[in-house]
This record gives structure tokens, C-alpha cells and sequence, in this order.
């Protein structure tokens, strides 16, 4: 099996990708795959090698993800716009050989000191030639074609950095398996995959939700994926009619902004079947906004990177905004006191998932792969939950200190990591505020050091070359000092 071949079924003029204004057949999308993947491995691509992809979401990261997987190499989606600091200690940490890099990565690209990464052979650009090692994309895509090469269904194929459920961010393993399990799961929510969609692709790919659940279901289904560099709510709208979509995910802040937009037509999402929410937790009355203004009702799901991502969904439930809906098919959830005993039904508990689509663990870290996975299996989410008598399940807690920017995990040690680092910083604690367009926002409290002056500026600035911009603080406040328990550890609760 290797997880490329979900695009092979489909017929050849059936439309796959609408990107730049660009429609791509799945004809096109096979031949330009196979002559990448021919490319690559006759650039001496091995199976295993991480290769890191660097892309906005467009044509080019699609065609270089399924290239690269369809060669047995691993494929490490970055974010495009991080500061080039950030990117190298990515890169070093997976021992990344080679990076193929889109259009909006190109900058950052070329701030990416090699010199730190001893093991990286091979920079592909979309365009330009830069450095040691570069070659052009457009070169490799007049190589032959080759056939897909064979993995096994717990061979490595992606690797998506995330907060994990403890710790700093870290590198999930999700094998062939796990996504190609999920993908299944997810597209059995409505019966079957209908070829007739077209998903609309704005959540970013380097996040599991826009990679597997977005990208992967569509190409699997034989459907097509309209995509999206940068939301824009009115531009969006205007997409959405133009090109018929009919699936339509999307972070909170999406409908958070749609919903407080005066004046829409009440048909602007005539032609949606089915619309989503996840990756952070939807405000129900943003739900009941969308649906009186509309007619649409959005379901919320639950998931997490470690899961591949989906674990329960909402599709094909009764409406009930505020739920995350009910386990998906294959996939089993407990919620487990802090005896490790499963509570009652009313009452909270952790989450705890077992199922085909829960990863392989964290690269090169075994001891947080055994903190969060117990020897049978069940996966330790750090979340909270509570069931209720029709077995729908309620978010109402996260064990973790995780802060979730517009969709996105930051975790508060690694920002305090980089704020450390500032001449005159003594003490750091960071924490999640509320924020009324990306759902949270990052607030730093900051020591400074006696005989130092530091202003809120610089702070942000420093973090800002050093730290994707979601991550940054978008306030400091210094105080005389930060507030701790009996055992010296900083009390987030009372920052808040």
C-alpha cells in the first residue's frame, strides 16, 4: 500500500484541484505526481528520508506531499510563514535530507542558515534557484515517470509537528495506516465519498485537519478541492458561489467572522451539503447565528494530530451546538477519572481514544511517546469531557496549559523557551487570553532582571524573528514577579 495512490481510481478528466485559477484533472494531477516522484528518487530520494515541505496551500504543496509519500519518503509539511529560526530547528530535529519550497515559503527559505543542517542535500524551489544544492522544481517534472513505491501500513509517512498532549512541540508519527484508517472513517460519516464535491481547502495543510481531513477525504472520495492561500470572508464567499462548494470546514474564527458580517444574502451558502468546524471549540452562539441567518447548520467535531486527526464528528447526527457529536467508526473513547476508572455519565473525565488511526508516537522521543500512549494502546488526550445520556460529548476542559491561536497549538514552554533568551529577561510565565477574532491570543508576563529596561515592543519583536507570528505574544506585562505553589510551579490560572 502507500497512501499516494488514493488519487490513482479516478477518472483522468475529472477535476482534482482548482488552484491559482487553475483546474487540475486527475489525469494531470497522476502524470505531474508520477514525474515528480520520478525526480525525486532519481535524486537518490530513499524510502524513510524526511523531506520538509514548505508551502502555502496551492498546487505545488499538493503535488510535492503526494510526490514525496509516493517515493516512501516521509513528507514534514512547515508553515511557509515562519521565521526562518523556527524552520531550521524543525528541519534539523526530523533530519530532514532535502525541502521543497512554494512560493510563499521562498523567503524564509532563503534565511534558513544550512550550516545548521549538516544532513540537508537537496533544496527544490518552485521558482529561482538559491544556494548550494538548489534545484528547480520545473526540472525535476520533466523527469520519467515511475511506479508508486510499496510500504507497509505502519511505515512513516508524515510527520506533523504539534504541542503534543504534554511537553513542547514535538514531531507526531502518523504511519500510511493511520491516515489512510482515518480518511476511511471519516468519508463513512456520509455513506460513502461523493465525487461530485468540491471541499473547500483554506485550512492550512501543514495542519492536520486541513491535510488529512480537507485534502486527503477529497482526493480519496475522487472530489474536488478548491484552494486557498489566505481567508478573506467576503473573497471567500465569492468563492464559494463561484465554484459550487459543497463541503465546507473550517476553524471558528471562519464562522465567527461570517457571523458578524451585516448584510449577506441569506442563499450566500446555498450550494454547502455539509459544513464543519474544528480544531478549537465553536462558540454555540456563533452556530445558532450561522443557522437563523443562513439555514446551515455547522457540526463540530473533536480530534487531535495524534489521532490523525478525527474522533468524533457530528455529521449525520441531530444538530446540537455545543457537542462535538459522538465517536467515529473503528475509533473507541473512554472518559477516565484521575484513578484511571471510567466516570459516569454526567460526569467529566479525560479522554482516552483507541483506535487504528492513533499514531506511532513522537520521533526520536520515547519517553513522551510512553506519557501519552499506556501499553494498551489508549491514547491520553489531556482533555477534558464529560457524555451525556444520549451519548454526545461536551468539551469542557483541557488538562494541558495548550493555548489555541485561530485553530493553532502553541504551547506556553515554548514561547517562555525564546522569551528566556532576551538580555534582561529573568522570569517568564505565558499564557491564553481571550481574543474576539482568533478565539485566544498570547500574553506573556514578564521579570525583568534588576539594573534592565525592557519596553512591550521589543519583547514582541524579539519573539516575532524567532517564532511563528501565531505564536507570539500579542501582549507583555511586567510584573514584579510571577505567582507560584508550595512546589515552585507557576500558576497559569491566577496570570489569567
Amino acid at each position: 500500500m502507500n497512501l499516494a495512490s488514493i488519487i490513482d481510481p479516478h477518472p483522468d478528466d475529472a477535476t482534482a484541484l482548482i488552484s491559482r485559477g487553475r483546474a487540475t484533472t486527475y489525469g494531470e494531477l497522476r502524470e505531474q505526481v508520477g514525474r515528480l516522484r520520478g525526480g525525486l528518487i532519481g535524486l537518490g530520494i530513499d524510502p524513510g528520508d524526511r523531506i520538509g515541505i514548505i508551502c502555502a496551500n496551492n498546487w505545488y504543496f499538493v503535488t510535492a506531499y503526494l510526490a514525496v509519500l509516493g517515493a516512501g519518503a516521509v513528507a514534514v509539511p512547515l508553515n511557509p510563514l515562519s521565521p526562518p529560526r523556527e524552520l531550521e530547528r524543525e528541519l534539523a530535529a526530523v533530519g530532514a535530507r532535502a525541502m521543497l519550497v512554494g512560493p510563499a515559503g521562498r523567503a524564509t527559505a532563503d534565511g534558513i542558515d544550512r550550516s545548521k543542517l549538516p544532513v540537508l542535500e537537496f533544496v527544490i524551489h518552485s521558482e529561482g534557484v538559491h544556494g548550494e544544492g538548489a534545484i528547480l522544481l520545473d526540472d525535476l517534472l520533466t523527469a520519467a515517470p515511475l511506479p508508486v513505491v510499496e510500504r507497509e501500513p505502519d511505515d512513516l509517512a508524515v510527520l506533523i509537528f504539534t504541542s503534543g498532549t504534554a511537553g513542547s512541540p514535538k514531531a507526531a508519527m502518523l504511519s500510511h495506516g493511520n491516515l489512510l484508517a482515518n480518511l476511511e472513517q471519516t468519508i463513512a460519516l456520509r455513506g460513502e465519498g461523493d465525487a461530485t464535491d468540491v471541499g473547500f481547502g483554506v485550512l492550512p495543510m501543514f495542519h492536520i485537519f486541513g491535510l488529512n481531513v480537507v485534502l486527503g477525504t477529497a482526493l480519496h472520495a475522487g472530489a474536488s478541492v478548491l484552494l486557498v492561500e489566505r481567508f478573506d470572508p467576503m473573497s471567500a464567499l465569492e468563492a464559494i458561489h463561484k465554484h459550487g462548494v459543497t463541503v465546507l470546514p473550517g476553524a471558528p474564527q471562519m464562522w465567527a467572522a461570517w457571523a458578524a458580517m451585516p448584510g449577506l444574502p441569506e442563499d450566500s451558502f446555498a450550494t454547502v451539503k455539509v459544513a464543519t468546524s474544528g480544531a478549537a471549540h465553536l462558540d454555540p452562539h456563533v452556530a445558532e447565528t450561522i443557522r437563523a441567518r443562513f439555514g446551515l447548520e455547522v457540526g463540530e467535531g473533536y480530534g487531535l494530530t495524534e489521532a490523525s486527526p478525527v474522533v468524533t464528528a457530528s455529521i449525520g447526527l441531530p444538530w446540537r451546538p455545543g457537542s462535538v457529536g459522538a465517536p467515529v467508526d473503528g475509533v473507541e473513547v473512554r472518559l477516565v477519572d484521575a484513578e484511571g476508572e471510567d466516570v459516569l455519565v454526567g460526569d467529566p473525565g479525560e479522554i482516552w481514544v483507541q483506535g487504528p488511526n492513533v499514531f506511532q508516537g513522537y520521533w526520536n522521543d520515547a519517553e513522551a511517546t510512553r506519557a501519552c500512549i499506556d501499553e494498551d494502546g489508549w491514547l491520553r488526550t489531556g482533555d477534558i469531557a464529560m457524555v451525556d445520556d444520549e451519548g454526545f460529548l461536551f468539551l469542557v476542559d483541557r488538562a494541558k496549559d495548550l493555548i489555541i491561536v485561530s485553530g493553532f497549538n502553541v504551547f506556553p514552554a515554548e514561547v517562555e523557551e525564546v522569551l528566556l533568551e532576551m538580555d534582561g529577561v529573568a522570569e517568564v510565565a505565558v499564557v491564553g487570553v481571550p481574543h474576539p477574532h482568533t478565539g485566544e491570543a498570547v500574553k506573556a508576563f514578564v521579570v525583568v532582571e534588576p539594573g534592565h529596561s525592557l519596553e512591550e515592543d521589543s519583547v514582541i519583536e524579539f519573539a516575532a524573528q524567532r517564532l511563528a507570528r501565531y505564536k507570539c505574544p500579542q501582549k507583555v506585562n511586567f510584573v514584579d514577579e510571577l505567582p507560584q505553589n508550595l512546589s515552585g510551579k507557576v500558576l497559569r490560572r491566577a496570570l489569567r
